[in-house]
């Protein structure tokens, strides 16, 4: 059986670091288009690059042959250069002194890696990518709304 291929297109944007941040996801499917977005009060924007990720692989309702764009070489080479794994190993930690971090969420992004076919590329942020420029509209929004989440920003 061959699974659906869905592009995910992400970005994550903090105002201050820590500070108020957001994530805006693109999903493209046989034409189809569909946008995310949220906005939190206090967190980090490594954790939103992740957290963007994850909520465009949560929003997938079957395993997919998925195509995954970010600006972000953290999430793309915590993935592609095998960290993760590595981490996961070594009890979440990156040397044997220090701690990863943001291990709550990159569990979450683990267990979906189980369950998708997920193939990260890394693009150039602020450089003219359609979606991406995209996506960090959306971002940058949802630091401006009202109704602003709570992260766990102590689990990073």
């Amino acid at each position: 059986m061959s699974l659906k291929h869905v592009e995910i297109f992400t970005d994550g944007a903090c105002s201050g670091n820590p500070g108020k941040g957001g994530y805006g996801v693109i999903l493209k499917y046989n034409g189809a288009l569909k946008e995310m977005s949220e906005g939190f009060l206090l967190t980090t924007n490594n954790r939103m690059e992740i957290l963007a990720a994850i909520k465009g692989l949560e929003a997938l309702k079957e395993p997919c042959s998925v195509t995954l764009y970010s600006d972000s070489k953290y999430l793309v080479d915590s993935v592609n250069q095998g960290w993760l794994i590595k981490w996961q190993k070594n009890n979440w930690y990156r040397t044997k002194n220090e701690k990863a971090k943001n291990v709550d969420l990159f569990k979450r992004l683990l267990s979906l890696l189980d369950k998708h076919k997920v193939e990260f590329i890394w693009v150039k942020g602020h450089a003219g990518h359609t979606e991406n420029e995209r996506c960090d509209h959306l971002a940058t929004s949802a630091i401006l709304s009202n109704n602003l989440s709570v992260d766990n920003i102590d689990e990073e």
